[in-house]
């Protein structure tokens, strides 16, 4: 393994001293409570969360910056919890607002979901979440209250690129840019790109999503109250295993599901997942690291298959790589004729700053035998999926 950046290296060292709070994860929660606050009738939430840090911190691996990290995982999601119950409570019209016919890009990661949901964000008639909203909703405030929210986000993003320089080639962030679900729902296995957390994994397994997306549904309506109402337009891949939740609470909901070769994704990801728990865990295993990704993200598409054999064909818009992986200005009209937008002149001319690498990246260079798989292992795990995926690619 390479060595770290200097700039991870000496954040390490000045976060070393706190990192011995590792061994006591529930007085280190308790102090992130305290300068959180909790609405009443959460304690749920708030021991899901507690269950998570304690599991969290017992991977033996976990650097300074790991535990740092992870601390502030569980701060931020605490922090906004209450601040969007708050705001319910002193605004009730606030779970009036409508979610209308939104649209979910969905699909296993690295198969085009960023630039699909970049796409549809073009349209002035749809509404795209930005990082810096996921990161803090809140109402529409003063300037100095948004700025500071961005800021934050910066900060974020910034802290990425300094650690990980590698990261932004794969998976560029932007404060101001739209985002995915993800940085929002309380629990995905998006904790398991920072560490080795068996019994949360575990936990997932059996976990009811439906209160977590109706959450989800409150964020929207807090960043929507007081504001012009457009069309929603939102994104994850860790939607696909949770497809049946999902419809639950936005039953009127377009899914696009995005779709590409997986022995291609699952090295390409595994890529990801290596630039971004490089900066939380030393060393790495690499072979650990594809088996759990392999088995977390075919376990995903069979979920999500399941789901949508229950998807009315008129809610559901297959989209191949090839529509917007190779010729963006081709497929992006279709894509609006799916999911009932009108594509215009003006969409079609900011199309090249969305579809275009940001300037300076790299090409992204990735094997599955650096992660201990090969093409069988991939083609065995996925091979319902790949079923329909050449229905996709032929019609």
């Amino acid at each position: 393994m390479s060595s770290p950046p200097l700039a991870l290296t000496l954040a390490n060292l000045l976060l070393r001293p706190g990192h011995g709070s590792r061994r006591t994860p529930d007085r280190a929660f308790g102090r992130l409570l305290a300068g959180t606050g909790q609405a009443d009738g959460d304690q749920r939430f708030v021991d899901d969360l507690r269950l998570l840090l304690r599991h969290w911190s017992r991977d033996e691996n976990l650097t300074p910056v790991g535990w740092w990290s992870a601390q502030g995982h569980v701060r931020r999601h605490l922090a906004n919890r209450a601040r969007v119950r708050r705001l319910i409570a002193e605004h009730p019209g606030i779970a009036r607002e409508p979610i209308e016919r939104p649209v979910f890009v969905v699909g296993l990661p690295r198969t085009a979901t960023t630039l699909t949901h970049g796409v549809l964000s073009l349209s002035e008639q749809h509404r795209c979440p930005l990082l810096w909203e996921l990161l803090t909703p809140d109402l529409e405030g003063p300037a100095r209250l948004r700025g500071k929210a961005v800021t934050a986000a910066r900060l974020m993003v910034g802290g990425i690129d300094l650690f990980a320089p590698r990261y932004r080639d794969i998976h560029p962030l932007v404060a101001e840019g739209p985002e995915e679900c993800t940085f929002a729902l309380p629990h995905t296995v998006m904790p398991l790109s920072q560490a080795r957390i068996p019994a949360y994994r575990a936990a997932l397994d059996e976990r009811d999503y439906v209160p977590d997306y109706a959450y989800l549904k409150q964020i929207y309506q807090v960043l929507q109250y007081g504001r012009p109402r457009r069309r929603w337009v939102l994104k994850s891949p860790l939607h696909t295993g949770n497809l049946d939740a999902l419809l639950t609470v936005f039953p009127d909901a377009t899914l696009v599901w995005t779709h590409r070769d997986p022995a291609a994704v699952v090295a390409s990801f595994c890529s990801l997942i290596e630039h971004g728990m490089a900066i939380t865990l030393r060393p790495l295993d690499l072979h650990g690291l594809g088996a759990t990704w392999l088995e977390l993200l075919s376990r995903s598409v069979r979920r999500g298959l399941a789901a949508r054999a229950a998807v009315a064909r008129e809610a559901l818009v297959d989209v191949p790589y090839s529509w917007l992986g190779s010729v963006p200005a081709a497929g992006a009209p279709k894509l609006y004729a799916a999911v009932g937008a009108r594509w215009t002149d003006a969409d079609a001319a900011r199309l090249p700053a969305i579809a275009s690498r940001p300037r300076g990246a790299r090409p992204h260079s990735y094997d599955l035998s650096r992660y201990g798989l090969t093409r069988a292992d991939v083609d065995s795990a996925f091979a319902d999926y790949n079923v329909l995926r050449a229905e996709v690619d032929r019609a």
